[in-house]
This record gives structure tokens, sequence and C-alpha cells, in this order.
């Protein structure tokens, strides 16, 4: 059981990272939609991007940046964001989309998806440093958004989440890759796998450490 002082510097820490939110509040966006992805540094598999609009009565203690958190703190953490959010959706882009376009546009795709899919359209989205132009509502794009912002932290928990299950998925069908343990990043395990039975169907045909001499070709 945490201790009272512990309590308090939870809810204090919550406070802080709703700062941004309860200003915009102040200045009439009462719906503010935070928005984050997950597996943009990938060699494999979707990113995807999650849009979360909370509760401002119903924070959930532990919402943190998804990189600072275990896979067990996340898996606990996720349920209980959609729980108490007054919308929320995920949207993934495939890896074939990411090598048509790059995956500056398909983070993009993703995150104007997740957005669209939400049960009633935010007031303001903030982003984890990405702007999103042609958006109908205002949208700030805050670096490190994901640590300082409560509404960006929540969306990391749900892609990152979302992310790590579809890769697990996708582990079964192609097991020799690794997917399950290093969930597409460039682990070495991964880079060695790769070298001896090259890339998947879930593989990123452009970035150069998949396929060098392609993403060189396209560069």
């Amino acid at each position: 059981m945490p201790t009272i002082w512990e309590l308090c510097g939870e809810v204090f820490r919550l406070d802080l990272m709703r700062e941004l939110e309860a200003r915009l509040a102040q200045a009439g966006f009462a719906a503010v939609a935070g928005v984050d992805e997950a597996g943009r540094g990938c060699l494999a598999g979707p990113v995807v991007a999650a849009a979360v609009v909370p509760d401002p009565a119903r924070l959930v203690p532990g919402v943190d940046d998804s990189k600072q958190l275990s896979a067990e703190a996340r898996g606990r953490l996720a349920p209980a964001i959609r729980a108490t959010a007054r919308a929320w959706a995920v949207a993934e882009i495939a890896a074939d989309t990411i090598d048509r376009t790059d995956i500056l546009r398909a983070t993009r795709m993703a995150m104007v998806e997740a957005l669209s899919r939400l049960a009633a359209p935010p007031d303001c989205v903030v982003t984890d440093a990405v702007a999103l132009p042609g958006l109908e509502v205002p949208c700030i794009p805050v670096v490190k958004g994901d640590a300082l912002c409560y509404a960006v932290a929540c969306a990391s928990i749900l892609a990152k989440e979302h992310r790590d299950r579809r890769m697990a998925e996708l582990d079964r069908d192609y097991p020799h890759y690794g997917f399950l343990s290093h969930k597409g990043y460039g682990a070495p395990a991964h880079r060695a796998a790769l070298a001896r039975f090259g890339p998947s169907p879930l593989h990123r045909l452009t970035f150069a450490s998949v396929v060098p001499r392609v993403a060189e070709a396209r560069s």
C-alpha cells in the first residue's frame, strides 16, 4: 500500500502533467485529445497511433511516458485508461504503406486516422512533437509531450500496448524473426535473423537496415 505522502506526490505529479490541458480548458477547449505513436523506429511491423480524450475527473495513477514504464505496468494501465477516458481510438499503418510513402507521412496518417475514429471530435489536439496540418481543430505539437502532457502520455501507453500485442500476434506467423521479444526494433537478434532469412512481408523495405541497396536507391 502506498503511503499518504506517496499518494500526495502522485496527485501533484499528475496535476503537473495536466497543466497544459487545464490551461486549454480555461481557454475554452474542453475536450483535449492527446495523440502519440509507437513503432516509428522499427524495422518491421506497423506504425501505430492512439488518440485519447481523458476525463479530468477520472485520472489514472501511474500514467507516464510509455518508455518509462515496464510492459507489466503498461498492461495494467491501458485498460484503466480505456475505461476512464471520454473517448479513445487506435489506428495502424502497415509496412507496405510506410514503404510507399515514408515513415513521417505514415505516422501522420495513423494519427489522423486515430483522431477520426474518436466517438466525438475533440476541441484541440496535443501531439508528441508531430505537427498535423489540415486538422479542423487546433493542433499543438509538444516536444516530449508523452512526458509532459497527461493526455499524450495516455495515448503513448495505448499505442505501445496495442502495437506490442500486434507484434506478439505476428510472431506466430513469422516465429524465426523473434518479434515477440524485440517487437520489430533493430535488436542484434533481429538483425541476425534478417541476415539469415531475409526480409518478411512485415519488414519496411525502404529502411536501410532491412535492405540497404533498396533504401539507398530510393533515397
